[in-house]
């Protein structure tokens, strides 16, 4: 006789689906709160409701959540959708314009699990590896701003990979957290004052 599959419920999987979303957000927002390293599998539990034993079974390890919150990160942040449009700007000014404003709206929506990710790096056994994962794509974006501004009139001085690296420094997450965060700027004056500088920089 051919052995019976398990039956699969869906409001089981529907509950276990809001279980595990509720779990990584409480982990992502204790992670930005306090640190990575001050945060136990015991605390997440608390914060969510659940029993520790539930969050393994549903995430897994300390470790395994940092993951997730990474993976969901990138898949977060809608830069395919942001570059398809940038892509199509004709001119250094709105190509820039653009940038300043996507990756504000990025890194602002983002901001928790940026904050979680950052204060995870120095005590996380391969902290490089896990910024390098989260900002790959992030960087190949802005990489491909720069390839675009260079087939414009006039195109930067810089050769395209210098174009990319400043790119990252303006645009990237540790220039918005560093004038945001760091100084206490607001976010609309960080963006203004980006775009300008990259302007100013570029032409």
């Amino acid at each position: 006789m051919p052995s019976k599959r398990p039956y699969a419920s869906p409001l089981r999987e529907q509950a276990a689906a809001r279980t595990r979303e509720l779990i990584l957000r409480r982990a992502t927002e204790l992670f930005a709160e306090r640190g990575y390293g001050r945060v136990t599998v015991a605390d997440i539990a608390s914060a969510a409701g659940v029993a520790a034993k539930t969050v393994f079974a549903s995430v897994g390890s300390k470790g395994d959540i940092l993951d997730h919150i990474v993976d969901q990160g990138v898949v977060s942040s809608g830069y395919e959708q942001a570059m398809t449009g940038l892509l199509a700007l004709q001119t250094s000014e709105s190509v820039l314009q653009a940038l300043a404003h996507g990756t504000r709206v990025g890194n602002e929506g983002q901001f928790t699990v940026h904050e979680a990710i950052h204060k995870a790096l120095p005590v996380h056994e391969n902290g490089e590896v896990l910024w390098e994962r989260a900002t790959a794509a992030y960087r190949d974006a802005l990489y491909a701003a720069a390839r675009h501004l260079h087939s414009l009139d006039p195109p930067p001085s810089f050769p395209v990979d210098e174009t990319a690296d400043l790119l990252w420094f303006w645009f990237g997450p540790t220039g918005w957290r560093t004038l945001v965060v760091e100084n206490g700027w607001s976010w609309d004056r960080a963006e203004d004052v980006l775009y300008r500088t990259a302007i100013a920089a570029l032409r």
